[in-house]
């Protein structure tokens, strides 16, 4: 397989970013019953989408487009509101809701997305378009990825992440040459070819893209009149290039070297499940977190809230009423007062009162826990108040009647849920 590390400066002007947004995220279940499932909030103080964006950003990559479908309101609050570049630079992200441009129709899948809000594209004239899911936690310095782009003169690069070959069936796999030209692409087949050189192991597209701006259009315009196409870019629109035996080549998301972080930590989480999105916000609570949060060479930007510092109080160990948290995060504003948590990730103000103890939980923003309170494996949405002497995760059988509890057990309790104390 081929490595490719930034090999020169390119013309960062001549890119647009085009981040597909509009998910509806139907398998994350209540959390996104009010949202698009790239403003679920991640890591405590983040959105989802903010990881792809800062991705860009930290990359030189400024001229970003976001498409937005599904419950997009929040979504499209929180970029107007976070993300301000500045317009002397000529940079920007903006948002582009749907609008039925071409038809009485709202976006009937990535491709037909992009197909529809083309003008974007002629508007700022780009040589090259990136086209990224915003709904994955990963970082990559997408330099390198242009750069292998511009080396191979390839009309499409997709980006793909090595996976086990017993679990390849689960993804749309890509097969390869020795020299990483795209020969065919397999959606979810019972027999997924292995990489070049690697049995063991098969190439996973990420759904996302590179593309030179003229074949882009010319296949979007030849797709969309195609009434058997889903109109999606993994099962039509690069299988159609590959088809026509256009320059396509995949770039090896392993190979990206991300400034400050350790070689070979290319972490990359589809975060699509309740289980997927809980164990990822358990990974960055680990000693030594897979995803860091604290390399400041490759930040995770967000916006700014006027949330005063987490406090912590009470220390009547005889009593058992000690405000701690241990191998946690916990954000502005929280107040632990008297309770424990470990294991967990707390949005901004969420207060903890005392002789509470939460486990392996994540606390969306203004959730309030009463006293006597237990809770594990737990995903709790904001501005809900849990009742004194409350117990969750503890006994599922209780909590199926009332609330979503995921195949392995993860309770989700959604926003603004209203909450009586536990049956006795």
């Amino acid at each position: 397989m081929r490595e490719t590390m930034i090999s020169g400066p390119f013309e960062t002007s001549r890119v647009l970013v085009m981040i597909l947004a509009g998910g509806e995220g139907r398998r994350l279940g209540p959390l996104t019953n009010d949202r698009a499932k790239p403003a679920v909030p991640f890591g405590g103080r983040y959105r989802i989408i903010d990881i792809v964006l800062s991705n860009f950003v930290n990359s030189g990559l400024t001229k970003i487009k976001v498409l937005t479908q599904y419950k997009s309101a929040s979504l499209e609050e929180h970029i107007a509101r976070s993300w301000r570049l500045s317009p002397m630079l000529d940079s920007f992200i903006e948002t582009i809701p749907a609008q039925q441009r071409t038809g009485k129709s709202w976006f009937k899948g990535s491709a037909d997305a992009v197909f529809q809000t083309e003008h974007v594209i002629t508007d700022e004239s780009p040589e090259h378009v990136f086209i990224f899911g915003g709904d994955h936690v990963y970082k990559m310095d997408m330099r390198q990825m242009m750069a292998q782009h511009l080396s191979t003169d390839a009309e499409v690069t997709v980006a793909a992440v090595p996976v086990p070959l017993k679990e390849a069936r689960e993804f749309g796999v890509i097969e390869v040459d020795e020299q990483g030209h795209i020969k065919a692409f397999h959606e979810k087949v019972e027999n997924p070819p292995p990489m070049p050189g690697r049995p063991d192991m098969a190439l996973a597209s990420m759904g996302n893209y590179i593309f030179k701006t003229g074949p882009l259009l010319e296949t979007l315009e030849r797709d969309a009149v195609l009434d058997s196409s889903a109109h999606d870019f993994g099962k039509d629109i690069i299988p159609a290039m590959v088809a026509r035996g256009v320059g396509a080549y995949v770039y090896d998301f392993q190979t990206n070297r991300v400034p400050g972080e350790e070689i070979g930590n290319a972490y990359w989480r589809d975060i699509g499940t309740v289980e997927a999105y809980w164990a990822a916000q358990m990974d960055l609570v680990s000693v030594q977190p897979a995803f860091n949060l604290y390399n400041h060479r490759w930040p995770i930007r967000t916006g700014y809230t006027h949330d005063p510092p987490a406090k912590f109080v009470f220390r009547d160990e005889a009593n058992a009423r000690v405000g701690i948290a241990t191998e946690s995060l916990v954000s502005l504003g929280c107040i632990i007062s008297g309770g424990r948590i470990h294991r967990s990730v707390l949005s901004n103000r969420v207060r903890v009162n005392s002789f509470s103890h939460i486990e392996e939980s994540v606390l969306f923003e203004n959730v309030v826990i009463g006293r006597h309170v237990k809770i594990r494996r737990a995903i709790i949405d904001k501005d809900v108040e849990i009742p004194s002497g409350t117990e969750i995760g503890y006994n599922l059988v209780e909590d199926r009647k009332r609330w979503f509890v995921s195949e392995g057990g993860v309770v989700v309790i959604p926003k603004r849920a209203k909450i009586g104390a536990s049956p006795a």
